[in-house]
């Protein structure tokens, strides 16, 4: 997620209602989807939670849903999201449940070759079993697509999966999301969805040179994040980061968009609120308030300036 400096003005109005309608015809005044007994309908609701939208599908072109082909300039080089619809011939049709497992919690193909880490395979290696099969069920119920999938532009030697094997033995440690049980509820719920689903510090966090999350900035924001911009300090720091938003604010702005002076989000923040953060329950968004709001605080590094 990426909180403000807000991009672009609309009318207050009619952000409020484009960002408000689609969450109540999701069901948010329903039961709980997140405990859905219907793997399709919690499949649903970790699909969003999970971000999986924004992220495969080229919008900007006007591209299928979740047919891929959207790009995320990195250092590293471009890199294009992948057809996830279940298409037998350029999507994951052919899959079976474990190759997706093996996809989300292990970075590897079916046929066992590494993905690149701008799949965040990292986080979603904490997903809960229960909800990696509600998302495979979900998945599987959408119409499939054919539309072959953009190669990535990236040099060498970053576009080398076999060095993946290193970079993995670095910053990949594959153990699941387990709840402290000296926290509150809210705040497990938080963390699971930061950390896990929501994938938050996968842009939140500053990398090294070889793409590593520096594990001692987590959350403070990046100066080189997804399509070369500037990522905001989100932990409660006291100048650089949110320490002046309550957990009200936190929560009312990753279900609206809106910051607590009326200002709204774009960019890549207002994709996130679009398609993701607003079908989050109110219960939800409240735990990652109260999770953001218990990070160490830690200040920010010198912003590089944005290109025009």
């Amino acid at each position: 997620m990426t909180f403000p400096p807000p991009q672009r003005q609309w009318p207050a109005w009619l952000v409020a209602l484009t960002l408000a309608w689609p969450a109540a015809a999701f069901g948010q005044n329903a039961a709980n989807p997140a405990v859905s007994a219907d793997p399709v309908q919690r499949g649903a609701y970790v699909f969003r939670a999970g971000g999986c939208f924004e992220c495969h599908t080229d919008t900007k072109n006007k591209g299928q849903p979740l047919a891929g082909g959207r790009g995320l300039p990195t250092p590293f080089g471009t890199f294009f999201s992948p057809n996830i619809t279940p298409d037998p011939e350029t999507g994951i049709g052919r899959w079976s449940e474990a190759d997706f497992v093996k996809a989300m919690r292990k970075g590897l193909s079916p046929a066992g070759e590494n993905y690149f880490p701008s799949f965040p395979y990292t986080a979603f290696a904490k997903i809960t079993d229960a909800d990696m099969q509600a998302l495979w069920a979900y998945l599987r119920a959408q119409p499939p697509v054919r539309q072959a999938n953009k190669p990535h532009d990236v040099p060498f030697p970053f576009n080398l999966r076999l060095a993946v094997w290193g970079w993995k033995l670095l910053y990949f440690d594959g153990k699941p999301f387990v709840a402290d049980p000296a926290k509150p509820a809210a705040w497990n719920r938080g963390a699971y969805l930061v950390n896990a689903l929501g994938h938050c510090g996968e842009c939140h966090t500053q990398r090294n040179l070889l793409g590593g999350l520096k594990s001692d900035r987590m959350f403070a924001g990046s100066t080189d994040g997804a399509e070369g911009k500037s990522v905001p300090n989100i932990t409660p720091h006291p100048s650089a980061g949110i320490s002046r938003w309550s957990e009200k604010d936190i929560a009312d702005f990753i279900g609206s968009g809106m910051t607590p002076d009326g200002d709204f989000t774009g960019g890549l923040m207002g994709d996130v609120v679009a398609e993701s953060t607003k079908y989050l329950t109110a219960g939800d968004r409240l735990a990652i308030a109260v999770y953001l709001k218990s990070l160490p605080p830690i200040e920010s590094l010198p912003r590089k300036p944005q290109s025009q």
